[in-house]
């Protein structure tokens, strides 16, 4: 049962990242805070270079440095403008779409088909989904679906959640011709260095918010780094299944502290529709 607690414990600092990257959104534009959160969890990662034996890199491995680091900086910045545009109980949760996207895209790429309970896990997600907004409901069965596709919050963490389907495989091939802490650290830097080019053309004129809200941005880079550490040691004593089953359930804690700490409304239904994902996405993974 250790990995159940490290597993829980990535939920929980997935989930309060999300809670400090909305509260630093009121003061931080989201550029600034794309840059300083993934510069912060990278200086709280380096010190494992100390710790860790530097790998024989495999030929794939700058090929899936370039593509996932490339992606995960559109992720990056997709997620907090997310964040920005609307209630942090109903973006995020879309994220649990990603299974949805890899059932999608797994017969094409590799020839796999859902099975029977990845058509039931399916239908959980997009049910749960509908629950989400199903106050519109007065104005047809269908308007929980388009206010959905609407708001920019749920459209942004739904491509977010499309783009971590691909992702995953560049991740998987970065770890296979390295290691797991060192593609950590690598894809870290990556998106660092080719984040700050980004930084300086969208907001140039911003870079003193870095240290006037270090208060906000530091916990960020403790969550993120906090968070992929404890994400690989339970990944390392259990299966991956297991392990990104647990750490969705981060959605659920994500719409308690959106309704209990920012006092965003709708909490029955949302966590209602929440957790109907989350079923879906463990009949997914799990069977």
């Amino acid at each position: 049962m250790v990995w159940f607690i490290f597993a829980l414990l990535t939920a929980l600092f997935a989930s309060l990242k999300d809670l400090f990257s909305k509260k630093g959104l009121d003061k931080i534009d989201e550029y600034v805070l794309a840059f300083s959160l993934r510069t912060f969890a990278l200086l709280f990662t380096l010190p494992l270079l100390f710790f860790i034996e530097i790998p024989k890199l495999g030929s794939q491995f700058w090929i899936a440095l370039v593509v996932g680091g490339s992606l995960n900086i559109v992720t990056t910045i997709l997620y907090l403008k997310a964040l920005k545009a609307s209630d942090m109980s109903i973006s995020v949760p879309m994220i649990t779409f990603t299974p949805l996207f890899l059932l999608i895209m797994s017969p094409i790429l590799v020839g796999e088909f859902p099975s029977f309970f990845g058509i039931i896990g399916i239908l959980f997600i997009v049910f749960g989904a509908y629950i989400l907004k199903i106050r519109e409901t007065s104005e047809g069965y269908l308007t929980p679906f388009k206010a959905l596709l609407k708001e920019k919050g749920p459209r942004y963490m739904l491509i977010v959640a499309f783009i971590w389907s691909i992702t995953s495989n560049f991740d998987k091939i970065g770890i296979l011709n390295s290691s797991s802490n060192f593609w950590n650290i690598s894809i870290q830097f990556f998106i660092v260095v080719f984040m700050f080019p980004i930084l300086l053309l969208k907001s140039p004129d911003k870079a003193y918010q870095v240290p006037n809200n270090l208060r906000a941005i530091v916990p960020l880079g403790i969550f993120v780094c906090l968070m992929r550490i404890f994400q690989m040691i339970a990944i390392r004593l259990s299966l991956v299944a297991y392990v990104i089953s647990i750490k969705r359930t981060s959605a659920v804690m994500t719409v308690l502290f959106g309704c209990l700490i920012l006092k965003e409304k709708g909490i029955k239904e949302r966590l209602t529709g929440v957790v109907l994902m989350i079923i879906g996405v463990l009949f997914i993974l799990l069977f």
